[in-house]
């Protein structure tokens, strides 16, 4: 089960690509952070990375934070690794946090159900809107900016046009229990 709208951000602390754990504490400066769950092999993530980063580079000088966190089981899918996301990441140049959550445990508590998925949090870590990115995996067929929408609304204090859109992406690969 999803957080509903209005929830609070649950809190977390996990292991950055940067070395360093991130908890939910850490961006209590930020008047909009946006959680993302994501991965390393999902083609639908790979799709939407660089507007990730573009979201992050276009708001982050506004206090907008982006941080991407993968869940996925590496047993069974070791492209998700530790060592492959701080590569991934390395390699694409994320200007975003990329946070490991290897007991699934903060994923349980914010119920993502796809990667990439999006929880975007006012300043007040009440959710305001949950869903894509946009509404096409290709970039060229873009023609509503959800979250790009959504940031606007919040940075000009008016609520999100829209507060929530179907996740589209891979399912997040949970551990067999």
């Amino acid at each position: 089960m999803s957080l509903t709208i209005a929830t609070e951000a649950p809190s977390f602390d996990l292991p950055g690509v940067d070395g360093r754990n991130h908890s939910l504490d850490d961006y209590a400066d930020a008047p909009i952070l946006a959680v993302v769950w994501s991965c390393n092999h999902c083609p639908y993530v790979i799709a939407w990375e660089g507007r990730m980063k573009a979201l992050q580079e276009d708001y982050g000088d506004r206090g907008f934070r982006l941080v991407a966190i993968n869940s996925n089981d590496v047993e069974n899918y070791p492209a998700d690794s530790f060592e492959a996301m701080q590569q991934r990441a390395e390699e694409q140049g994320f200007n975003f946090d990329y946070l490991h959550d290897a007991d699934q445990s903060v994923a349980r508590e914010y119920g993502p159900e796809r990667t990439p998925e999006v929880f975007l949090f006012d300043r007040n870590r009440r959710l305001v809107y949950h869903g894509a990115i946009d509404d096409s995996r290709e970039e060229e067929g873009v023609s509503e900016r959800y979250v790009r929408d959504a940031i606007e609304a919040l940075l000009a204090d008016q609520d999100p046009p829209v507060s929530e859109t179907p996740p589209v992406g891979c399912s997040v690969k949970w551990k067999e229990s």
